[in-house]
């Protein structure tokens, strides 16, 4: 199946809209795992039984775990969800954006090594930076649209005077991935919750593009409107929610609390919906 085919039927399946952020931090674990690393996989995988039933994607954080040395952990948690959540597409969200040949070699770590269905990445060195991960069909790329730090501003919200009809720079990227640069239809956008006005810019640009939208929970994002702005017939969207599951208990009942922040969250996306 292909990331679409998953992502659609996780969609149905689950009823959900909502994409569970494995963003592991030692630091914030309960008691009997906390500050310790080599938990970072039971506490992941806790989270994931969980929630498999409520969520249309997961989205593991790589970087939350190769600063504790955990990519092990990382390649088991890839496991486990293949085993208990077969039906439930995996984003690695990678970030990655490097020349052609380099870009060759975070493919194969996303695809080969972790087997990820889909992998963010920032579209910015341009489309031979792309193309790489477009060579394993079936698979999902998200590029990096309008984000939801303040900071994207710098440069997503940039006029730019060399490109006809002078669009922003986010709405450029957004163009760029519904037309020319999509040729096997396997690219999405990435564009934060904390937005509301500007997703709905992005989904008129790329009706039909699968858009991942972060923000919803710690980052004050508002499920209601989002959804309102990005959801349209044929075109998904995935909403992504970390923190405000992961820690939504420092308990040993924390998976039980990640539930019921998982339920509470996939139930205000579900009332927004036409």
């Amino acid at each position: 199946m292909t990331f679409l085919d998953m992502l659609r039927d996780a969609t149905t399946q689950n009823q959900s809209l909502l994409c569970v952020g494995l963003d592991p931090e030692p630091s914030r674990f309960p008691a009997a795992l906390k500050n310790d690393p080599r938990k970072i996989y039971d506490f992941c995988a806790a989270i994931v039984d969980a929630t498999a039933d409520l969520a249309c994607a997961f989205k593991p954080q790589i970087a939350y775990f190769a600063a504790h040395g955990a990519e092990d952990q990382l390649e088991r948690l890839m496991q486990h969800m293949r085993c208990n959540a077969p039906h439930v597409p995996v984003i690695l969200d990678a970030k990655r954006g490097d020349i052609g040949s380099t870009a060759e070699q975070y493919a194969r770590e996303a695809f080969e090594r972790y087997g990820a269905d889909a992998v963010t990445l920032s579209p910015f060195m341009g489309f031979d930076s792309v193309e790489p991960y477009l060579a394993y069909h079936g698979k999902g790329a998200f590029l990096l649209c309008r984000t939801s730090n303040p900071g994207g501003d710098d440069l997503q919200a940039q006029r730019l005077a060399s490109v006809e009809g002078q669009p922003l720079l986010y709405e450029h990227v957004a163009r760029l991935a519904q037309g020319p640069w999509n040729k096997n239809g396997q690219l999405g956008l990435v564009v934060g919750a904390t937005y509301p006005q500007e997703i709905e810019r992005v989904r008129a640009i790329a009706p039909t593009l699968p858009l991942l939208i972060p923000g919803v929970g710690a980052q004050g994002g508002d499920a209601a409107a989002t959804v309102r702005a990005g959801l349209r017939e044929g075109g998904p969207i995935i909403v992504n929610s970390s923190r405000a599951i992961l820690y939504a208990s420092s308990d040993e009942y924390f998976a039980d609390a990640a539930r019921r922040a998982a339920l509470d969250t996939r139930a205000a996306l579900n009332a927004a919906r036409p």
